[in-house]
């Protein structure tokens, strides 16, 4: 493959980590899910998850410093993260994957399904949840322009494609063969 590294990005529920994990397992690639990181530390700190404004600005500037670098340095590695496309836009090598499912009642039965909450409790973790994050991160980055297409390689829709078909539109632009 002529890609050192790829990154997953999207929104909660969108299916990147079903991707990440899939895609991992098929290259046999180290999986790093950014996502986890940030659980553990607000699990750690005492802190819910959709209180991003609560974690320290310096914990998430870090973080994306940690990813770059790991993008830069690394080799048949995947980031699964919301920003890791954003945080690898300028690093060469780096095969950048958005997953979207724009049927916010998707994601909703998703979260319901995976994290066993009710409706109402996962209608207001996504509301809260990317309220709190974009407003974070547009302190932090002066921009809320982290999931616009043209940043991204390839853009997988997931409401349109089931995990397998989204493995397979992945491993095809890839160029994947074995």
């Amino acid at each position: 493959m002529k890609y050192k590294n790829i990154t997953i990005s999207g929104q909660a529920a969108s299916g990147a980590t079903t991707l990440s994990k899939s895609l991992a397992s098929k290259l046999d690639w180290k999986l790093i899910n950014a996502g986890e990181l940030v659980r553990q530390y607000v699990k750690e700190k005492g802190i819910l998850l959709e209180n991003t404004s609560q974690t320290p600005d310096r914990y998430h500037l870090e973080l994306d410093k940690f990813i770059a670098d790991k993008l830069r340095t690394e080799k048949q590695l995947i980031v699964e993260s919301w920003l890791s496309g954003f945080d690898a836009k300028n690093i060469p090598g780096v095969f950048k994957i958005l997953v979207i499912c724009p049927e916010d009642a998707v994601r909703i039965d998703r979260l319901v399904n995976r994290d066993k909450m009710t409706i109402d409790e996962a209608k207001y973790h996504l509301k809260i949840r990317e309220k709190e994050n974009l407003s974070k991160w547009e302190k932090l980055y002066h921009t809320i322009d982290f999931w616009n297409p043209s940043l991204f390689d390839l853009v997988v829709n997931t409401y349109e494609n089931g995990p397998v078909e989204t493995l397979n539109i992945a491993l095809k632009t890839l160029e994947y063969t074995r």
